[in-house]
């Protein structure tokens, strides 16, 4: 676990069907949503390009009702972590017979000024989306940014699930990435790809 730095969340090593993966889960000391709770990745440091990675996600013995399996990535982190963007799914409201939790699949967040919560009073609709997918089973995620545009894609879609044409920190932001977790999730995370824009 050299090459990952905890934030606010536990990182170990873990074996799914004989493969080896990294397990993530929040701290449960940080009781906020959309906070800095991930594993960053060290000596990546991430301007424009794409990210890819495998995201499996459970929901913890004791998780609350509440609960989606939230699970993503963090990117252009700050060097002191409290600075990034965030693009996340809910699996459990992929499949869910209710429309309203279905269209809030995918989540884009800012933080710390632009969590899910601000963004649904002031924008609704416009940083959530449906996206088909489930717990416990290998989810494909792919980030494509440049400037401040970023185009999020689940289970290699051909098109996005989620366009975001104006991220909160500007097109200037930089930093690094991390795997991120929220509340009752217990997630895993194989295969992660960077690839940078020059």
């Amino acid at each position: 676990m050299d090459d990952l730095t905890e934030n606010l969340a536990h990182a170990s090593l873990d074996l799914i069907d004989g493969a080896e993966v990294v397990r993530v889960v929040k701290d449960k000391s940080v009781e906020a949503f959309d906070e800095a709770t991930f594993a960053r990745i060290n000596d990546v440091h991430f301007h424009n390009g794409v990210i890819k990675v495998k995201v499996l996600s459970r929901l913890l013995p004791d998780a609350p009702d509440f609960s989606r399996g939230f699970i993503g990535i963090a990117f252009r982190i700050n060097d002191s972590n409290d600075q990034f963007e965030g693009l996340y799914i809910r699996p459990t409201n992929g499949r869910c017979d209710d429309q309203s939790r279905r269209n809030s699949a995918t989540q884009y967040f800012s933080y710390p000024d632009y969590k899910f919560d601000r963004f649904r009073a002031e924008n609704p609709k416009k940083y959530e989306s449906y996206a088909d997918m489930g717990l416990d089973e290998w989810i494909d995620l792919k980030i494509e940014v440049d400037e401040d545009h970023a185009k999020f894609f689940v289970n290699q879609a051909e098109q996005p699930v989620l366009i975001v044409n104006d991220l909160k920190l500007g097109p200037n932001a930089e930093g690094g990435v991390g795997l991120w977790v929220d509340v009752g999730a217990e997630g895993f995370f194989k295969d992660l790809q960077i690839e940078h824009y020059y």
